[in-house]
């Protein structure tokens, strides 16, 4: 059985045992989550796709850990102007543990 769940504005396929690292979420780690916006479920050969999301069906998830990504380098020049510019990015992310897919 696997789904498809939105976080963070972003869409992951999921299945129980996974881990994965979304958007940061202001929540401890080791704490359990509930994520209500499943867009679809799959169990065998019933598919199940939400219009946007499926009524009654949820993710359980556990909080792993929180971390900052790789720096980026962002980097802006303009020729002959004595201009330039730079910066450095890490996006935050938390990774989390799919423990339970459940359709009520």
């Amino acid at each position: 059985m696997h789904a498809v769940i939105r976080t963070g504005g972003k869409q992951y396929k999921v299945e129980k045992g996974d881990t994965l690292k979304i958007e940061k979420l202001d929540k401890e780690a080791g704490k359990s989550i509930k994520i209500n916006d499943v867009l679809m479920v799959v169990d065998g050969e019933k598919v199940t796709v939400g219009t946007p999301i499926v009524k009654e069906a949820h993710v359980n998830a556990k909080i792993e850990s929180h971390g900052r990504g790789p720096k980026i380098k962002i980097i802006k020049f303009r020729r002959r102007k004595h201009h330039r510019k730079q910066m450095g990015h890490r996006q935050a992310y938390t990774e989390i543990k799919i423990t339970n897919i459940a359709v009520n």
